[in-house]
């Protein structure tokens, strides 16, 4: 007999409708396996690129009971490495899998998705949005309808799993962008990614994290992204995936 809280989504069987977010845990397959053991209905990969990146240097994190701050900087091992820890997964769970990509440009999104649907993950995610990397990835596609748009296009012509678009909260036209991506072909959004904050040591007087600021998660997040999942929600036909970064 069936759980009370199986889940249909995007054509997809979950257990629950609980999902690891994509983040830290979601490099190893030995940590997505450890979260299916905690009871993760489904689990979504980090953010992953063509290439290695290193991401941003110590100290990138600070939390509190109202909020956790993040400046990781989008450090991932890169498609190719992430591919044999899908692999490996997949060997011994059987929840869906969900892979999510970032990428500096339209056919970088492009390519970074056919490689990571050459294995077997059952959805893929676009990371439009990461708040705390300037210039090549984050903002030039998280306020732009017509980025989204183009992205989704491109991507989706190049993949046959479902494709989700994760939006940021700073948009103030976050429905037009979800409605844009719905259009172009998006079979669900994400709502939503962290929010840009900081936090100053004040006995140094000096940013806490190495990279200034970061994304902003919690509790705090939670009205913001709330607001946001209901702009959306009168905006789009498509499934929206309720997350807090």
């Amino acid at each position: 007999m069936p759980s009370m809280l199986e889940t249909t989504f995007l054509n997809l069987k979950f257990k629950n409708p609980l999902v690891l977010a994509s983040g830290i845990r979601g490099v190893m397959a030995s940590s997505l396996q450890y979260m299916v053991k905690k009871g993760c209905g489904g689990v979504t990969l980090k953010s992953i690129s063509l290439q290695p990146r290193a991401g941003h240097p110590n100290p990138t994190v600070f939390n509190n009971r109202h909020f956790i701050l993040n400046a990781i900087g989008l450090s991932n091992p890169g498609v190719n490495e992430i591919n044999a820890e899908t692999i490996q997964f997949k060997k011994t769970c059987d929840v869906p899998l969900i892979g999510s990509i970032f990428a500096g440009s339209v056919e970088e999104f492009a390519e970074v998705a056919e490689k990571i649907c050459e294995t077997n993950i059952d959805a893929l995610e676009l990371n439009l949005s990461c708040p705390n990397v300037t210039g090549e990835f984050g903002e030039p596609f998280a306020y732009s309808a017509q980025a989204a748009t183009t992205i989704t296009k491109r991507v989706k012509a190049r993949i046959s799993v479902p494709l989700i678009v994760k939006l940021s909260p700073q948009a103030w036209n976050i429905a037009d962008i979800a409605k844009a991506a719905e259009d172009a072909g998006a079979d669900a959004i994400t709502a939503v990614n962290t929010i840009s904050g900081m936090v100053i040591d004040i006995k140094s007087r000096q940013p806490i994290l190495h990279n200034k600021f970061g994304g902003v998660s919690g509790p705090a997040l939670f009205p913001i992204a709330l607001k946001c999942v209901y702009d959306i929600f009168k905006a789009v036909k498509i499934p929206i995936i309720g997350t807090g970064g």
